[in-house]
Protein backbone atom coordinates (compact mmCIF):
# COMPACT_ATOMS: atom_id res chain seq x y z
CA UNK A 1 0.00 0.00 0.00
CA UNK A 2 1.27 3.60 -0.83
CA UNK A 3 -0.69 6.36 0.73
CA UNK A 4 0.29 10.60 1.21
CA UNK A 5 2.18 9.69 4.58
CA UNK A 6 4.25 6.52 3.71
CA UNK A 7 4.12 3.28 2.79
CA UNK A 8 3.22 -0.36 4.03
CA UNK A 9 5.60 -3.26 3.40
CA UNK A 10 4.93 -6.67 3.70
CA UNK A 11 8.88 -8.58 4.46
CA UNK A 12 8.76 -12.31 5.89
CA UNK A 13 4.88 -12.54 7.15
CA UNK A 14 5.15 -9.36 9.22
CA UNK A 15 3.72 -5.43 8.03
CA UNK A 16 5.82 -2.07 8.41
CA UNK A 17 4.49 1.41 7.88
CA UNK A 18 7.66 3.02 6.28
CA UNK A 19 6.68 6.97 6.94
CA UNK A 20 7.93 9.58 4.31
CA UNK A 21 9.86 11.39 7.17
CA UNK A 22 11.64 8.03 7.42
CA UNK A 23 11.96 7.17 4.26
CA UNK A 24 12.07 10.26 2.16
CA UNK A 25 13.45 9.67 -1.03
CA UNK A 26 10.76 7.37 -1.67
CA UNK A 27 7.79 10.18 -1.17
CA UNK A 28 8.65 11.27 -5.09
CA UNK A 29 9.71 8.25 -7.15
CA UNK A 30 7.72 7.08 -9.26
CA UNK A 31 5.30 4.17 -8.20
CA UNK A 32 6.46 1.62 -10.73
CA UNK A 33 9.66 1.95 -9.14
CA UNK A 34 8.47 1.81 -5.45
CA UNK A 35 6.84 -1.72 -6.05
CA UNK A 36 10.31 -2.87 -7.40
CA UNK A 37 11.09 -4.50 -4.33
CA UNK A 38 12.64 -7.64 -3.81
CA UNK A 39 14.50 -9.77 -1.22
CA UNK A 40 18.35 -8.75 -0.97
CA UNK A 41 19.92 -11.79 0.59
CA UNK A 42 18.36 -13.15 3.66
CA UNK A 43 18.42 -10.13 5.87
CA UNK A 44 17.91 -7.50 3.58
CA UNK A 45 15.79 -5.85 1.04
CA UNK A 46 16.17 -3.30 -2.08
CA UNK A 47 14.84 -1.25 -4.57
CA UNK A 48 16.74 -1.42 -7.29
CA UNK A 49 15.27 1.58 -9.52
CA UNK A 50 16.12 3.93 -6.85
CA UNK A 51 19.34 2.43 -5.69
CA UNK A 52 17.72 1.79 -2.00
CA UNK A 53 18.59 -1.03 0.59
CA UNK A 54 17.63 -0.90 4.12
CA UNK A 55 18.03 -4.33 6.49
CA UNK A 56 15.09 -5.83 7.55
CA UNK A 57 16.48 -5.27 11.64
CA UNK A 58 16.15 -1.27 10.50
CA UNK A 59 12.15 -2.21 9.88
CA UNK A 60 11.84 -3.70 12.86
CA UNK A 61 13.53 -1.60 15.66
CA UNK A 62 13.61 1.70 13.36
CA UNK A 63 14.57 3.47 16.94
CA UNK A 64 18.29 1.75 16.50
CA UNK A 65 19.18 3.09 12.93
CA UNK A 66 18.78 6.99 12.93
CA UNK A 67 18.54 8.73 9.72
CA UNK A 68 21.75 11.28 9.80
CA UNK A 69 22.52 13.88 7.27
CA UNK A 70 26.15 14.58 7.23
CA UNK A 71 27.20 17.67 5.09
CA UNK A 72 30.57 17.62 3.34
CA UNK A 73 32.99 20.51 3.01
CA UNK A 74 32.62 20.02 -0.78
CA UNK A 75 29.03 19.80 -0.42
CA UNK A 76 27.81 23.18 -2.72
CA UNK A 77 25.02 24.94 -0.61
CA UNK A 78 23.23 27.74 -2.94
CA UNK A 79 22.65 31.41 -2.45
Amino acid sequence: MINAQGIMLSVQGHDYFLSYNRVPWMQDAPIRSVLNVQMSGPEAIEWPDLDVDLEIDSLRHPERYPLLIKRNPLDYVGV
